[in-house]
């Protein structure tokens, strides 16, 4: 193998490590928010939960206030029935106080059915209450992982940048260092690739026989003629074409 395929070799597997190590220190932030995320959302079901139980609980009282306005319209409802001595008056503040005790009636029957939707209220925020507390824990743990995990891959990355530096500077002909470049960023991290049955080990498409002899023959650099990737034959290697 050429001297300069196998430093191309080195180069691209410092490259393919980078890349790797990039895509896992991008996928961090996602991560850490989706996190962040959860526990916001335990946190506004929580103040959401509390909210339903302060509403339902101001309903109560102002029922209560209600059935003890009615009471007390009763109370001045019969008080008058006493000084009157009109039976049409007295017939008509017995009309009321029977109103108010109708009234009063249907807001203890409301009462009743409000009790029922506090008690749910309540259970609602016990539950909320949990769901925000383990929320709350995970977050924590995870969130910590989650900045070990990243201290640790920047450093990889920077160790990575370093190695792929070293392999970079390896390779003296400029020109062969800009043509790798050009392929790696249109091709990906396939850009040396080997040649099996007589296909290119990057596109897959048949090559001739002419390309399968240079690359045998190591004595220059050989490029795919449909994807332009550069090949490389190892002793071993197959290159039977494919029927």
């Amino acid at each position: 193998m050429l001297e300069a395929i196998e430093k191309l070799l080195v180069l691209q597997d410092r490259d393919r490590r980078l890349i790797r190590l990039r895509i896992e220190v991008a996928d961090i932030d996602p991560q850490r928010r989706l996190v962040q995320t959860r526990h916001t959302n335990a946190e506004a079901e929580f103040e959401k939960a509390k909210l339903t139980g302060q509403q339902l609980e101001s309903e109560r009282k102002r029922l209560e206030l209600e059935v003890e306005s009615k009471k007390e319209q009763i109370a001045k409802y019969a008080a008058q029935q006493w000084l009157t001595r009109k039976n049409e008056e007295y017939k008509a503040l017995s009309h009321e106080i029977e109103t108010c005790k109708a009234a009063i009636s249907s807001l203890d029957d409301q009462q009743i059915v409000l009790m029922e939707k506090i008690e749910a209220a309540e259970r609602q925020v016990v539950a909320a209450a949990e769901i925000l507390r383990k929320a709350k824990a995970d977050s924590a743990v995870q969130l910590q992982q989650m900045a070990e995990a990243e201290a640790r891959l920047r450093k990889q990355l920077a160790d990575a940048e370093d190695a792929r530096a070293a392999a970079s500077a390896a390779i003296i002909d400029p020109i062969l260092l800009g043509r790798y470049e050009r392929i790696l960023k249109s091709k990906g991290d396939k850009v040396v690739v080997d040649v099996q049955r007589g296909v290119c080990g990057g596109c897959h498409m048949k090559l001739s026989r002419q390309n399968v002899i240079d690359c045998q023959g190591d004595r220059d650099i050989v490029q795919c003629p449909n994807c332009a990737r550069i090949l490389y034959y190892l002793p071993g290697m197959d290159v039977t074409p494919l029927e």
